[in-house]
């Protein structure tokens, strides 16, 4: 890192760095927490003996653990904001590895009863604390090196980190739902996916353990060194005074969050027990998808550094409140086909917001409590409007009888994020608060010193 005229200019390989760090990390995490969701069918019949009520079961254990997110976030946000950004993304990574390898391991419920429910429980719990402070996090740290006029292009290779991690766990529960027989698969074959946590977590730990702390932040330090606040202090800086982008936070991630595990979470099942297409080719419909928002995520975060993150945020929350109903209206009408337009609609009003929501969330708030407010927001959006999705459209679906129903949940979603993109003020191309400006190379420093388009 260098300083040029009172500006940032950051070093390709302290970028380099980050960016790889960052996204491979958040692909092994995702890749823990997802694979949960596609192993729904199985999971339900080991530890719930199975049937329709077993789904609603193992569902209502899926929201469990964004019940306790809010609470990892708000220990790891404080963490990070004291101790740093680099140690508290270590301890998540190992932690999700902890909690995915510990399933693997529990007796199913025919051989200890119920304690199989409540140990399936108590790992998903890990899992969520976990999962609080990691996303959050990891945005905070790219968004505090990234320079201002790129932040959207780096900051969505988070997306994409997150997109192959959850396409990775979609293809290992696909192998393992297609190769190993169905009474094998309920006795051991269920487990791999799970074990294979341990070894990707020792992967993550080193990766992670090479990455240098964040500039924003050892300068933020340094200043603040010899304060000592208090909890009532540190609740006002954290949640009543940035209350306005905190609330604007909540609206995006809420929006995002709702689509996200809509179709990544949710609708594996949904083809599956309401479309009644086999179960591997249900998952390969929502892995197809997966794989082309990974091809263009990267994409839409550059153009988002280009035109601005409201228009695309805007586009995303109209698609929704269009085209969210007759997206499962077409999904509905059966065959592979359908299926995957049908998804593939899902998938492109999530690409609006994945896309740009990393480089727009930490923008908006002061470096002392980035992390620790972010993480609260986003958290809190995750647990109440994201986490409980499936198991809302499983309910609604199972009570109504109606396959369209989840998409009236898109529908209040995309109403969410068009309001909250309505306050929002464009954080594209602009410093974070906070910090000085940041600029790719020495030549963009010199024109962002003369006033000049860099």
């Amino acid at each position: 890192m260098a300083h040029r005229r009172g500006i940032r200019v950051v070093r390709p390989s302290e970028l380099k760095r980050t960016i790889s760090g960052t996204t491979v990390g958040n692909l092994i995490e995702w890749y823990d927490f997802g694979i949960f969701a596609f192993l729904v069918p199985t999971v339900s019949q080991v530890f719930f003996a199975g049937g329709s009520g077993s789904l609603v079961a193992t569902f209502t254990v899926f929201a469990v653990a964004f019940l306790v997110r809010p609470i990892g976030g708000l220990v790891f946000g404080a963490l990070g904001d004291r101790i740093g950004r680099r140690r508290v993304l270590a301890i998540t990574i190992v932690t999700m590895a902890v909690g995915t390898f510990a399933i693997g391991l529990i007796p199913s419920q025919e051989t200890i009863g119920v304690w199989a429910a409540v140990l399936l429980l108590l790992c998903r719990i890990v899992q969520g604390f976990s999962t609080g402070g990691e996303y959050a996090g990891a945005m905070t740290y790219v968004g505090e090196h990234a320079p201002d006029t790129r932040r959207g292009f780096l900051a969505s290779f988070l997306e994409f980190g997150t997109l192959t991690g959850y396409v990775l766990g979609a293809a290992v529960a696909t192998t393992i739902t297609a190769v190993v027989p169905p009474e094998a698969l309920l006795s051991w074959g269920w487990r791999i996916p799970f074990l294979i946590a341990g070894p990707l977590g020792l992967i993550g730990l080193y990766i992670r353990s090479r990455l240098e702390e964040s500039p924003a932040y050892e300068q933020q330090a340094q200043e603040q060194k010899d304060e000592d606040t208090s909890l009532k202090e540190q609740v006002h800086e954290t949640v009543v005074r940035p209350w306005r982008p905190l609330l604007i936070c909540i609206g995006l991630v809420g929006a995002h969050n709702i689509t996200n595990y809509t179709l990544t979470q949710y609708l594996p099942t949904y083809l599956t027990e309401t479309v009644r297409l086999p179960y591997t080719p249900a998952l390969l419909v929502v892995l197809a998808v997966m794989v082309v928002l990974a091809a263009l995520v990267v994409g839409a975060g550059r153009l988002s550094d280009r035109i601005g993150r409201n228009p695309i945020l805007y586009t995303g929350a109209g698609l929704l409140i269009v085209l969210g109903v007759p997206a499962f209206m077409l999904m509905s009408l059966g065959g592979y086909a359908a299926a995957f337009l049908g998804a593939l609609l899902v998938g492109l009003m999530l690409l609006c917001f994945n896309s740009t929501l990393p480089g727009t969330l930490p923008a908006l708030f002061p470096i002392g409590t980035r992390y620790s407010t972010l993480a609260i927001g986003y958290n809190v959006a995750v647990s109440v409007l994201g986490g409980t999705t499936p198991l809302i459209a499983q309910t609604l679906v199972t009570g109504t009888g109606s396959p369209v129903v989840p998409g009236i949940v898109l529908v209040v979603a995309g109403i969410i994020g068009a309001v909250s993109v309505y306050a929002l003020r464009e954080p594209a191309g602009k410093p974070m608060p906070g910090s000085p400006p940041a600029a790719a190379d020495p030549e963009e420093a010199d024109r962002m010193a003369r006033g000049e388009d860099p």
